[in-house]
């Protein structure tokens, strides 16, 4: 008999840990994060003046016209178009540095950025370990405020405004270093050319 009893407490215990960290737990994670930080619970994801999905503000978006600040390199195929979701897979190519392919790349990047008047920078050559970094520096943004200018028929200095808005400080005030949030400084730029037509 003591033994039934034993099993049954058992039991109980199980069962009531079971709803404590099983379900409980999660689903006042769950309201609390949409309570107080719904942007950041729902994936950052940035919308455009047709609420139709543009990319996540924490995952690193592909740009390559003239008119857009680029970020970081990625070996990693992001999601883009109207249906897909802003997520990407994080990874990295895993190349060594004597690798012919990735000093083929890294060659003809620097060329490409040599023609452009654009000091190649590490960060704008070399990809993040995550292949996800939506930041570049402010640095690595200011070299390419020129060709942006340039591509949108504007002055610099209506741009630079846009970098330094959209520059996140250093974590906790201590931590890395500031950078460019490239998703919505290029977001940012499309909506200055609808604003101004």
């Amino acid at each position: 008999m003591s033994f039934i009893r034993e099993m049954t407490k058992a039991m109980r215990m199980v069962l009531v840990l079971w709803l404590l960290t099983a379900i409980i737990y999660p689903l006042a994670i769950l309201v609390m994060g949409q309570a107080l930080f719904p942007f950041a619970a729902n994936g950052s994801v940035m919308v455009n003046v047709e609420a139709e999905a543009i990319g996540s503000a924490l995952i690193g978006q592909t740009f390559t016209s003239d008119g857009y600040f680029h970020g970081r390199p990625s070996r990693v195929r992001y999601s883009q178009g109207k249906q897909a979701s802003p997520t990407g897979i994080s990874g990295a190519s895993n190349l060594a540095p004597s690798n012919p392919v990735l000093l083929e790349r890294i060659v003809e990047q620097t060329n490409q950025f040599r023609d452009d008047n654009i000091q190649p920078l590490g960060e704008l050559i070399y990809t993040s370990g995550s292949g996800l970094d939506p930041h570049i520096s402010v640095r690595a943004a200011r070299q390419q405020l020129g060709r942006v200018a340039r591509a949108r028929g504007v002055q610099e200095d209506e741009i630079l405004p846009l970098i330094n808005r959209y520059t996140d400080g250093r974590f906790l005030w201590i931590f890395g270093e500031p950078g460019v949030n490239v998703l919505r400084l290029n977001y940012a730029l499309d909506l200055k050319d609808i604003n101004r037509q």
